[in-house]
């Protein structure tokens, strides 16, 4: 094991990122669970969460747009804006550039209900332990973008 500063052997890297592979997955999974349980609250799934999110960051947007940004397909991005602007929480309007796929913004319902999920989020991880420091997130951080990037180039030689 390389406790140093340096910069792991390809060997070594590989092992220490399936590592963290095998505490994201679960980590994915139980975190979606708790966001889902606090659900009856604000009425969203983790899929409306993410397209209210994503909305809150860079509106307007096209569905297509969105699918792209999250990864997901566009009929399930598709399928929670329905839920969204059933809830009231998002609006379709006309898009000057394309006429087939409209611009999709948050409304002021939107904007209230991502606020508070986004609350209860923060709320839940100010109860992580551990003492952690910046630097240690920092790290995590970097990680974690480091292994999205690889992924992502992979989403990009497949298109």
């Amino acid at each position: 094991m390389n406790d140093s500063d340096e910069p792991l052997t390809p060997d070594e890297l590989g092992h220490r990122v399936a590592e963290v592979f095998d505490l994201v997955g679960p980590l994915y999974r139980r975190a979606l669970r708790k966001l889902e349980q606090g659900e009856p609250a604000e009425g969203a799934s983790v899929g409306v969460r993410s397209v209210l999110d994503l909305l809150r960051l860079s509106e307007p947007m096209t569905v297509p747009q969105m699918a792209r940004v999250l990864a997901l397909s566009r009929q399930f991005v598709q399928r929670m804006v329905n839920d969204a602007t059933a809830r009231g929480w998002t609006e379709v309007t006309p898009n000057p550039a394309h006429q087939r796929s409209s611009l999709i913004r948050l409304t002021e319902e939107g904007r209230a209900a991502i606020t508070a999920i986004r609350a209860r989020e923060r709320a839940l991880n100010q109860q992580v332990g551990g003492g952690l420091t910046d630097a240690e997130l920092t790290a995590c951080t970097k990680v974690l973008r480091e292994m999205l990037k690889l992924f992502e180039q992979g989403d990009t030689d497949q298109e």
